[in-house]
């Protein structure tokens, strides 16, 4: 399958290197320069600033937005309204009714889209998901996430700092993959508190993210997402009735990402441990597409599709309505 990349920055080119096996075909970015310098490293690729050609050139199957939040709805539907699969990054649009055209194009024309949480697909999580579908950690009780980084020099005057391109500030971007992360393990959320607060950076979106989602069944969801975490932190913890997973890291300046297992013991001594670390390159961006490709393949829905980054989007407004942003 033949792929377009909208959107040559450092996600875009995350994505580039792992099309598990599928061929890049066309590099669109607004400014040229970095299309063409994407393009160069693939053979038979070409460059433009157009998206417009890109999501409609007719020797291309699979269209990745890879765009600033503003963008990534109306690339999505345009792709999709023209016939092609689309990947959207996270968090796929500004607010949930954005994406309603985007489920429009692509129930008229039957393509596929996926929306790109790849944290469901680092090694640690993917253990997780294996560990709780075994059902030795008995029924899960709640979550506990912190996610951070302490953004640099002139973080401030970003794109992520005005909320017309954005959407929103660190509740929309790393508190989206908490929250995705958090319902997959959960299931849906139907009551929602939190708090936003701008503690350091001079912007007008938050800079702090603080969380507390229940499903109907009273399994509650404790998050915190910073950017003003000084030393680079994911955390997650998952409880269940009769065990505990705890996830560290996502490599990198994260550091080592490692799952461990506490199992508990019938006299409730302290609980047997099995460790995993998983150092090297991050794979997660390979094995998200190539289930994309297998979605394709085999006709089904992607999950997490568009429905799922809307529901999450969902959240995040409620927050934001809350404290009137």
């Amino acid at each position: 399958m033949r792929v377009a990349i909208v959107g040559c920055g450092l996600i875009g080119q995350k994505r580039a290197k792992a099309l598990a096996g599928a061929e890049l075909a066309i590099c669109c970015d607004v400014k040229l320069e970095l299309a063409q310098k994407l393009a160069a490293d693939f053979p038979g690729a070409t460059a433009t600033a157009h998206w417009e050609e890109a999501v409609t050139a007719p020797g291309v199957d699979i269209v990745v937005v890879a765009t600033i939040h503003k963008e990534l709805a109306p690339i999505a539907a345009a792709a999709a309204a023209a016939g092609k699969h689309v990947l959207v990054e996270k968090p796929g649009a500004r607010r949930a009714a954005e994406l309603d055209a985007v489920l429009e194009a692509a129930a008229r024309t039957g393509v596929r889209v996926r929306v790109g949480f790849n944290h469901r697909y680092h090694p640690a999580m993917q253990k997780a998901r294996e560990i709780l579908d075994s059902g030795v950690a008995g029924p899960l009780m709640f979550i506990r996430g912190r996610y951070g980084h302490g953004g640099g020099p002139g973080y401030d005057k970003n794109w992520r700092a005005v909320a017309e391109l954005s959407g929103g500030g660190e509740a929309i971007d790393q508190g989206m993959h908490l929250i995705d992360l958090s319902r997959w393990y959960l299931g849906d959320f139907t009551d929602v508190q939190g708090r936003v607060a701008t503690y350091f950076w001079n912007m007008p979106v938050e800079d702090n993210v603080f969380l507390l989602l229940t499903t109907p069944h009273g399994q509650t969801a404790q998050l915190h997402a910073t950017w003003t975490e000084w030393k680079n932190l994911f955390s997650l913890e998952i409880y269940g009735k009769y065990g505990k997973i705890d996830i560290s890291g996502l490599g990198r300046s994260y550091g080592v990402e490692k799952l461990t297992y506490y199992q508990m013991l019938p006299d409730l001594l302290p609980p047997k441990k099995q460790e995993f670390e998983y150092p090297g390159q991050d794979g997660s961006w390979e094995l998200e597409f190539a289930e994309f490709l297998a979605d394709i393949r085999e006709g089904r829905d992607p999950s997490p599709g568009v429905r799922d980054a809307q529901a999450a989007l969902r959240i995040v407004e409620a927050i934001y309505k809350e404290h009137g942003r």
